[in-house]
């Protein structure tokens, strides 16, 4: 199989896609490929300055490009409430791809409550799926597509302390929110094939990417990182599991993307798998109900 490229990316015109994060790294990547293809992208972030950097800089490459700021802010589920409104209120939604995330901060909780990294790359996007799936899940080949990571490798679910209030390991948490983003998409899809719904659900990983996400990483482990830094994609390079994710036509429901070369680290784009772990369907069904209480969504589909 040839390598994947942004030049195999299909045209997507009349296509709506929401990208949240899309103002930086992998998410701006991918907003730029998709809207040079013709699609209408709805950028997801909180801040009007950085959407707005962010749509000047697509438009300079392709002046009549559909975009629109969405405002939203993860760590709150009010703000996910009121952008998946506004999304509500387009015509179609071809495709949700869940991006934004935070990796590795110094304990923090979001204005809900929640530990952040699971509170905003978990269960943000839980209930910003769920507050959409109603506009996804009767559309012919619309996908959710949850950016996932290595890191879902070392996760696991700690049902009994959820929230770090007995202690907190950034990598850990970091993993564990990883990890339940490949729950998410195995039991969304579950679910999606027993209503025979035309929708799927996928997920993807970036491999190893130099990209603002790593803003936190203790400088420790920053040291560490610098040999590898040499075989790291690029952000656009990092976009490519998800463009596959997102357009391909040979993805099916439950799939999983990510790197071809160096263990899944960086280069092009193929399928790959997830770890047997995370296919438990009774913790994926235990999170799943544990999440619908946290963020008070509930799926109708």
């Amino acid at each position: 199989m040839t390598d994947y490229r942004e030049s195999v990316v299909p045209d997507q015109t009349g296509k709506t896609v929401f990208i949240t994060g899309a103002n930086t790294g992998i998410g701006y990547d991918t907003a730029r490929v998709l809207a040079e293809r013709g699609a209408k992208i709805l950028l997801g972030c909180r801040s009007e300055a950085k959407a707005s950097k962010a749509i000047a800089k697509i438009k300079s490459i392709k002046g009549d490009a559909d975009i629109t700021w969405v405002p939203l802010d993860l760590a709150n589920l009010s703000s996910v409430k009121e952008a998946a409104e506004q999304v509500n209120r387009e015509p179609r939604l071809d495709a949700l791809v869940n991006n934004a995330g935070v990796m590795m901060p110094p304990k923090e909780v979001t204005s809900d409550g929640f530990e952040l990294q699971f509170g905003v790359n978990h269960l943000g996007h839980f209930a910003l799926t769920g507050h959409l799936i109603n506009k996804l899940k009767d559309q012919p080949g619309a996908r959710i597509v949850n950016v996932s990571s290595l890191a879902h490798r070392q996760g696991s679910i700690q049902f009994d302390d959820i929230h770090s209030d007995k202690s907190y390991n950034r990598m850990q948490r970091y993993g564990m929110s990883k990890f339940a983003n490949i729950l998410f998409t195995y039991e969304l899809q579950r679910m999606l094939e027993a209503a025979s719904s035309p929708a799927i659900s996928v997920a993807c990983h970036p491999g190893g990417s130099n990209t603002e996400l790593g803003r936190h990483i203790p400088p420790l482990f920053s040291l560490l990182f610098i040999p590898l830094r040499l075989i790291m994609n690029s952000s656009a390079e990092g976009a490519l599991p998800t463009l596959m994710a997102t357009t391909d036509a040979q993805v099916e429901g439950g799939d999983y993307f990510g790197p071809k070369k160096w263990g899944e680290m960086a280069h092009s784009a193929h399928k790959v798998d997830t770890i047997p772990s995370s296919k438990d369907e009774a913790v994926a069904r235990q999170l799943w109900e544990l999440s619908a209480e946290l963020t008070g969504v509930k799926y109708t589909i």
